[in-house]
């Protein structure tokens, strides 16, 4: 009896020792959190502005001839970003991001597209190599804290691979696959085409009676095709930065719930223990009672 209350006690002491751990995780993660949906509500305001410049150009009549915004008909190879975590105890973050890829890569291959895998974040990355499955870029070390240069760079590797034709190893179309943060409680695993771009002149929607109104004197400088140019590639890479950061958002409130609900399942499992401890002390007590009078009754009728 004594060797099973020390097991008790012992697995008391270990749980009490994850208790501790996922506490700390659920309150770190609950710090970053904050900050995180802060940097992604923040980079709103900035696409939203390119997005408006590029209406502006659109509504000037330009001719929309440029290749970002080319519907290629030759789409046999798609690049697919994942955007995954650096870390671990974030539940099913990372999982149902990449239970979505596959999903979406069975949908490309049954349209007779090859898909070519782009991976941020150290599980996504580890996902594929040990499946054996090849990856055309890969970046790690910053899912948790992404900064400005890192979606840049994933931006102009995506454009290149888009502006390089597939029968050189190019891609028709990039899509990518993250976490949208909706709220502390609510995020949504996405799949968002970023090209070839769609634009769309929202302002003819408004004119009554297909009457445009008069438009603004602008003059641009440089010339509108190398202004739509910038414009474009900016747009990609801004729509990336912010992709980063609600992903990152995404991961802590994931995290936080994760280790909220392990800490949780934690202090149950450590009732029970307690109470399982107690029984087998009261039933040792029991044992060491019974013995005590059996041998004083032995005494007295010796």
């Amino acid at each position: 009896m004594g060797a099973q209350l020390r097991r008790i006690r012992g697995r008391i002491r270990s749980v009490t020792s994850t208790a501790k751990i996922t506490r700390a995780q659920e309150l770190i993660a609950s710090s970053r959190v904050g900050r995180a949906r802060d940097r992604a509500a923040a980079a709103e305001p900035y696409a939203r502005e390119i997005s408006r410049a590029v209406t502006v150009l659109v509504s000037h009549r330009m001719r929309m001839d440029h290749p970002l915004l080319d519907e290629r008909p030759d789409a046999s190879r798609v690049a697919v970003l994942l955007l995954t975590s650096d870390r671990g105890f974030a539940g099913g973050f990372n999982g149902n991001v990449l239970r979505q890829e596959q999903a979406l890569s069975g949908l490309l291959e049954g349209q007779g597209k090859r898909p070519v895998h782009y991976v941020a974040g150290r599980k996504g990355v580890d996902w594929f190599r040990f499946r054996g499955r090849p990856v055309a870029g890969q970046w790690t070390g910053v899912s948790g804290a992404p900064d400005y240069a890192t979606a840049a760079e994933i931006g102009r590797t995506l454009i290149e691979a888009f502006d390089t034709p597939t029968g050189e190893g190019g891609v028709g179309e990039v899509h990518v696959v993250y976490t949208r943060f909706v709220s502390m409680l609510a995020q949504r695993v996405t799949v968002t085409r970023i090209l070839p771009l769609v634009v769309e002149e929202e302002l003819a929607r408004s004119w009554p009676e297909g009457r445009a109104p008069l438009l603004a004197p602008y003059e641009f400088d440089p010339s509108p095709e190398e202004i739509l140019d910038r414009l474009l590639r900016t747009y990609v890479r801004s729509r990336l930065w912010h992709m980063l950061l609600s992903s990152a958002a995404s991961e802590h409130a994931a995290r936080r719930a994760a280790m909220m609900a392990a800490t949780e399942n934690a202090h149950e499992l450590i009732e029970r223990l307690t109470r399982e401890a107690n029984e087998a002390r009261q039933a040792e007590i029991t044992t060491e009672i019974s013995e005590i009078v059996g041998g004083a009754e032995a005494l007295r009728h010796s």
